[in-house]
């Protein structure tokens, strides 16, 4: 079975076809309140929260519906959520004004020292920290250079990267004007190091899945096998070679990775999104490591007129960052990530008795429990994407990527995620 993420796929096996609901035809969304999402009272009642989804800002102000987040922090379908006291921050930090250098700086030493690096330099966005690394380790601080991307003319300005650990969005490495060299093997991997090698670019997930999306079932996403190297032998030869290595972890918190695991390896870069795990503004990230390399990064970063001018971030969003990232770093994450596995066992024990219908706790990749639907097609006759429609189509609506996954839905979603599942299985039985 192939499984990509935008995927809408049928599991086939027993008679039975089982719902992914993939991101294509998916309209971009978030959750909404008619009430601050300053104030800390959210309804947790369900009819209560169905008025919430029927009229907020999304509604009055433009009139697109939200949905029920039962997916995984993807970009496409609105991120992730923030704390009150993140957008609190945010809020008081908009009532005045500083100099963006100093403030780039402060926030800087202060996400350094909760990660434990040398430097720290706030971005926008995963994506943005890996461009801007790529982009530093091809310049370090000439400004002649700095100014000549994204069109390099020196040698030294290949990207390493071995082909289990390649994933769409490392074009970010091309986009700061580096050429990808890709290795299959770790023979061919240390062959292809040289003079020209700029950099060593590593996937954290690839030690976890071997398919680049969110945390799948296990079973859809076997463990990578011993020919995919660790991004710590990565690190080994790097630091051997003197080439910098630029970890992405910009997905894997907090179950994935440990915040300060590939610093404490050696990494001399990592990037961390800040609008996932972090909970943090989803336009931030964090781009982190050698105070040398940072500084190179700071050079073609906004407000300095280079390469990353165009990848702005408001002094409201430093400041979120953070207040966010010193919330995440004092909470209590095994306590935090067991309430979604509980969530999920609570979600499928209130569907066991649609007819057709078996909602399945299953283990993630990431370890913990999401809940996977089959169905039996004779009792329930939905295509997968006649059940993509429907539930799109909902009151409210209901979007998830490849089973129900808990982390992002607040108390009383999870009623409104069963509420939505139940007529819809139970209205296509009736039809049958």
């Amino acid at each position: 079975m192939t499984v990509d993420r935008r995927g809408f796929v049928i599991r086939t096996g027993a008679g039975a076809a089982g719902l992914t609901i993939g991101l294509s035809g998916c309209e971009p969304g978030s959750g909404g309140s008619a009430r601050s999402p300053v104030q800390d009272n959210w309804p947790t009642d369900p009819d209560a929260l169905a008025a919430a989804y029927r009229d907020n800002i999304y509604t009055r102000l433009l009139g697109i519906r939200p949905h029920l987040p039962a997916h995984e922090h993807v970009s496409r379908l609105g991120g992730g959520r923030m704390d009150p006291e993140v957008i609190a921050a945010m809020a008081e930090a908009n009532a005045f004004f500083v100099d963006m250098h100093e403030l780039m700086a402060a926030a800087g030493a202060r996400i350094a020292e909760l990660v434990g690096a040398e430097a720290a330099l706030v971005t926008s966005g995963g994506f943005s920290a890996m461009v801007l690394g790529a982009a530093g380790c091809l310049t370090g601080t000439d400004s002649e250079r700095v100014h000549a991307l994204p069109l390099p003319t020196w040698p030294r300005r290949e990207c390493l990267i071995q082909t289990p650990h390649r994933f769409g969005y490392d074009r970010a490495y091309r986009d700061a004007g580096m050429t990808i060299v890709e290795a299959g093997t770790r023979e061919e991997f240390r062959a292809q190091l040289s003079e020209r090698t700029a950099m060593i670019a590593a996937l954290a997930t690839a030690e976890r899945q071997t398919m680049f999306a969110p945390p799948a079932p296990v079973d859809w996403a076997p463990a990578p096998g011993p020919e995919v190297m660790a991004v710590r032998e990565q690190i080994e030869i790097g630091r051997e070679a003197g080439v910098p290595v630029l970890v992405d972890m910009a997905s894997d918190l907090p179950t994935g990775v440990d915040l300060r695991e590939f610093v404490d390896a050696g990494a001399d870069l990592i990037v961390i999104s800040g609008g996932k795990g972090i909970g943090g503004p989803q336009s931030s990230g964090i781009l982190a490591g050698r105070a040398d390399l940072i500084e190179a990064a700071r050079l073609n970063a906004s407000p300095n007129d280079a390469i990353g001018r165009g990848m702005k971030v408001g002094k409201e969003e430093i400041v979120g960052l953070v207040v966010a990232l010193e919330r995440y770093v004092a909470r209590d994450v095994e306590s935090w990530v067991a309430g979604w596995s509980e969530m999920a066992r609570h979600i499928a024990s209130q569907l066991a008795d649609v007819p057709g219908l078996t909602a399945e706790v299953v283990t993630n990749t990431a370890g913990y429990e999401d809940v996977e639907l089959t169905w039996d097609p004779e009792i329930i006759p939905l295509t997968t994407d006649e059940a993509k429609a429907g539930l799109m189509a909902g009151e409210p609506r209901l979007a998830y990527l490849m089973t129900v996954r808990t982390r992002l839905l607040r108390e009383g979603e999870d009623a409104l995620v069963v509420r939505s599942l139940r007529d819809l299985f139970a209205r296509a039985a009736a039809t049958s």
